[in-house]
């Protein structure tokens, strides 16, 4: 953790910004100095102000993703200073203070860096991977209609809590970036995870985890080598014991899809 800017005065910071016009152009480094930093304003704030001053000179703002600003929707994705979302732990870009800094610092800021992550724009990566991910078994089939009466179906407080552990996943993508195989494991546990222990998630469970973990792998994220970066980096602090939970979930779903026999012939008429 680093420790944080105790001056309430405001400093001065440089900012090196991936600058990239498009998804098949070239990038680089630009430097931008941002004077009369408010030790209190996010990291997503300081942009805002430095998007205004390239406004006024007539030169194209930086493109960031952002939407709730609270650490809830995933959106910001920015890797600062070598890090997913930067220095803290926890802590989604948004979530970032500028009092985390200190005055001259040089902040590097670029997007996140995966191949199934295409740069659009600056720090805007194409993250529908991720989408398709969970298109492909990220669901549980549900009747329509009102909701069922809560204590019909008894969920244990130890499940029901497990399941909330990786449910707050936010699909933000750090744990990709921060992986050196680009792998896109740990998102792919939670969202296996959070319904593979709940009752209401048995019956496709089989199905999900092959499903998911294949399209995984067909979307080009790479494998896991248990180095728990993604664990490290993620800002809801999800534990790599997901991922050994979702490994042997999909051991066995394969062994008892190779040995499941082969449905009956139906007969079409009489012999």
């Amino acid at each position: 953790m680093v420790a944080a800017n105790t001056s309430t005065a405001n400093f001065t910071v440089t900012l090196r910004v991936w600058r990239q016009p498009g998804p098949s152009q070239q990038g680089h480094f630009v430097d931008y100095v941002a004077k009369d930093v408010n030790p209190n304003m996010s990291f997503l704030e300081l942009l805002d102000v430095v998007n205004d001053e390239l406004t006024i000179k007539s030169e194209e703002p930086i493109a960031f993703a952002h939407d709730c600003r609270e650490g809830i929707c995933g959106t910001c994705s920015c890797t600062i200073n070598g890090k997913p979302h930067g220095p803290g732990k926890g802590i989604a870009t948004c979530q970032l203070y500028m009092r985390t800094f200190r005055d001259g610092d040089l902040i590097v800021v670029e997007p996140f860096r995966a191949e199934a992550f295409p740069v659009m724009k600056d720090l805007v990566t194409d993250r529908s991977a991720f989408d398709k991910i969970q298109q492909a078994g990220g669901f549980i089939t549900a009747r329509a209609g009102s909701a069922p009466e809560a204590n019909a179906l008894p969920v244990p407080k130890g499940d029901s809590d497990l399941a909330m552990d990786a449910a707050v996943c936010i699909g933000c993508g750090a744990c990709v970036a921060a992986c050196k195989n680009a792998s896109a494991m740990l998102f792919v546990a939670a969202k296996v995870g959070h319904l593979g222990v709940l009752p209401q998630g048995q019956a496709e469970r089989d199905r999900r985890v092959i499903a998911m973990v294949d399209t995984m792998d067909a979307l080009g994220f790479g494998n896991c080598t248990n180095y728990y970066e993604c664990s490290a980096a993620c800002p809801k602090l999800i534990s790599q014991d997901f991922i050994a939970r979702m490994n042997r979930d999909y051991f066995w779903a394969k062994f008892r899809g190779t040995f499941k026999p082969e449905p009956a012939a139906s007969g079409g008429g009489a012999g």
